[in-house]
């Protein structure tokens, strides 16, 4: 049980004056020296809630424990508070920079510091419960990659059954999915394929729509390692699971290329570029890499586009599903991201198409 607080400074009275703020229902460990303090830090650091450091002690004593501290394995889990007696900018960066959460000068307001400090373990408390849930949807998913990378192994020579399993995954984690997949590849299909037509210059035949189309399933493989809590959350994602889900581009790629030597070189570069980059912005806004204009891959501005059209068609848990006027008219003003003009006007040639598919779906 995490319930220490150590509280590392040379001057005994501000011991005290921290241990009253924080009050009589945690545990103290304090520590007078950077002997003293890497010491009891070391020892305690599983019970350790947070670390209170003067970084002003006598002959920079202070910053030399926090660079210590930091290069502890432990260090991430356990928060770290300075306090300063010096107004300086260059000392307050340094101490961010080793890994404090917290900077604090004197003299403080003491209501303020608790409130400060609380709101410091309560966060840290949050990432670490976070990181456990993680690390446990890895490991289940460490065993399904390596089942997957069994059945990839074999099927080789086939492209379409490899995406097939790859998209089963995604499905099994909720089954909303299963409709997407089947849609956004419609939907793809059907923006190629205009592309192909109205932009030759992009060089898109037959071959390439398909392959675009049938890549297009594994868009959103990397949220099979994200935490059912952020995926399947009914309401709106906190700052922190919101930059979480993001990964998914990132953690599909990683996927996706360390398959790519089981099968064909062109699907597994079309499928990766798709996963990566389909929440690309032409305005250079998405993520994971801020492209920016053409530097996004077609295939992937593509799925994007088909990606934006069905998420605001459909019912989700955090949302009401949309009109097909109101989706075609937040997509081509900009207000669900920039998409690129040639992209915009493929779009408007098939949006009858767009909304047949959408109609179909409904009907079923």
């Amino acid at each position: 049980m995490r319930n220490q607080i150590l509280i590392i400074d040379s001057n005994k009275p501000n011991r005290e004056i921290l241990m009253e703020i924080m009050g009589e229902k945690n545990v103290f460990l304090e520590a007078e020296t950077a002997e003293k303090a890497l010491e009891t830090a070391e020892a305690h650091h599983e019970e350790m809630l947070a670390i209170l450091l003067n970084v002003t002690m006598e002959k920079e004593v202070g910053t030399a424990i926090l660079e210590q501290l930091s290069t502890k394995s432990w260090f991430r889990s356990v928060p770290v508070a300075v306090f300063s007696d010096e107004d300086s900018l260059r000392l307050e960066k340094k101490c961010f920079s080793l890994g404090a959460m917290e900077f604090i000068r004197r003299p403080f307001d003491h209501f303020v510091v608790e409130k400060r400090i609380r709101n410091m373990i309560h966060c840290c408390s949050g990432r670490g419960e976070l990181e456990e849930k993680i690390k446990k949807q890895t490991e289940v998913v460490s065993k399904q990659y390596t089942l997957l990378l069994k059945q990839a192994e074999k099927l080789k020579k086939s492209n379409a059954n490899i995406i097939d399993i790859l998209g089963t995954v995604v499905e099994c984690r909720n089954a909303v999915d299963g409709e997407h997949i089947k849609m956004v590849k419609c939907y793809t299909e059907i923006l190629a394929k205009q592309m192909s037509q109205d932009y030759p210059e992009y060089h898109l035949d037959e071959h390439d729509v398909n392959v675009i189309a049938s890549a297009s399933a594994l868009h959103d493989i990397g949220k099979i390692a994200i935490p059912e809590s952020i995926l399947l959350k009914p309401g709106k994602l906190t700052s922190q699971e919101y930059e979480y889900m993001k990964s998914h581009t990132l953690r599909g790629g990683e996927i996706l290329n360390s398959i790519k030597d089981v099968w064909d070189e062109e699907y597994a570069k079309i499928a990766y570029e798709i996963c990566r980059f389909h929440h690309e912005r032409y305005d250079g806004r998405g993520y994971p890499d801020g492209l920016k204009g053409d530097e996004i891959p077609v295939c992937a501005q593509i799925v994007s586009l088909a990606d934006a059209y069905d998420v605001l068609v459909s019912e989700r848990v955090y949302k009401a599903a949309y009109s097909k006027e109101e989706a075609f008219q937040m997509i081509i003003t900009g207000e669900c991201g920039m998409f690129s003009p040639k992209l915009l006007e493929c779009f408007r040639n098939s949006r009858q198409e767009f909304e047949k598919a959408s109609d179909s779906e409904v009907d079923k």
